[in-house]
């Protein structure tokens, strides 16, 4: 039997050490021009998360896990070999790889991510839930266009952060995300699919919202990131190249977030009744920054 590993909130492996001292915690600090662009654009690129050794690490625990037969597939919220519209193409999309393996429970952990995570959130970083994607060469579908906070309107208010990281270089042709800038301060749009018709989302935009819909594509070197507001709206396209397109996705909110739904808010997960407080063994805190300096 696996062990649910979502019962440690803390590293358990040898992914990264912590910090021992408030200097090697502020060696991970985003610089005022970094948070100046996501605030106006509602995303940051770029940013390095993980070492080469790091991101091998990660592809040999996602190797495994995205076999149906692993012995910790229960483990997972949501599990989709192929969540794509269009049987010629495949995207394979899982929830819940914290609680399986190592690395992906202690990436969680990682100052490279939460110091990062903490500043462009304004406080505390407490945990959501995680994703994986992966993109196949010549066959990997596309993520259409949305917004992430369309799906999360059962926990509230909006203070929501997604940290999307390459496995793989991510290009224009393997299927690199893409955002259009300032979307995030668009108004809480309809959903109109995740994995299907890229074109779906026209349907709900005015036509100012259509004038400014100009898409910039975001390429990255694998252990590379980019973070961004969970209002903005982006996608990625299909893979056309002889490589995978291999990524996971880390989904936190700022501490004091709190549910707005008395339904289990992910497949599970015992319900936290509407108006309490996110918490718990599945929604840790990862990093109150006031104790290591950081705010």
């Amino acid at each position: 039997m696996v062990e649910d590993l979502s019962q440690y909130h803390r590293p358990i492996g040898n992914l990264f050490q912590l910090p021992s001292t408030r200097e090697e915690w502020q060696q991970y600090r985003l610089s005022e021009e970094q948070i100046a662009f996501f605030h106006e654009n509602g995303y940051l690129p770029g940013v390095r998360i993980l070492s080469d050794e790091q991101v091998e690490q990660l592809r040999e625990e996602l190797s495994g896990l995205m076999d149906p037969s692993h012995p910790g597939h229960h483990l997972f919220y949501e599990y989709h070999s192929n969540e794509s519209k269009d049987p010629n193409t495949i995207l394979f999309h899982a929830l819940g790889a914290w609680r399986i393996t190592p690395g992906f429970h202690d990436i969680l952990w990682h100052p490279a991510f939460t110091v990062p995570a903490s500043q462009l959130l304004g406080g505390a970083v407490r945990f959501w839930h995680d994703q994986l994607f992966c993109k196949p060469p010549k066959q990997g579908g596309v993520v259409a266009w949305h917004q992430d906070y369309s799906y999360w309107t059962r926990t509230q208010p909006e203070a929501h952060l997604t940290c999307w990281i390459g496995l793989d270089d991510a290009t224009e042709e393997n299927g690199a995300l893409m955002y259009i800038p300032g979307s995030h301060r668009w108004n809480l749009l309809p959903i109109t699919g995740l994995a299907g018709d890229m074109e779906a989302i026209m349907s709900v935009l005015t036509e100012e919202q259509k004038a400014l819909f100009k898409p910039v594509t975001v390429e990255l070197k694998k252990g590379e990131c980019s973070f961004h507001h969970s209002m903005v709206v982006h996608g990625s396209g299909v893979n056309r190249s002889e490589r995978p397109r291999r990524a996971t996705v880390i989904n936190v909110f700022r501490d004091g977030v709190k549910s707005a739904s008395n339904e289990p808010l992910l497949e599970g997960v015992p319900v936290i009744p509407a108006g309490e407080k996110m918490g718990g063994q599945f929604f840790p805190l990862l990093l109150e920054p006031k104790e290591v300096g950081i705010l």
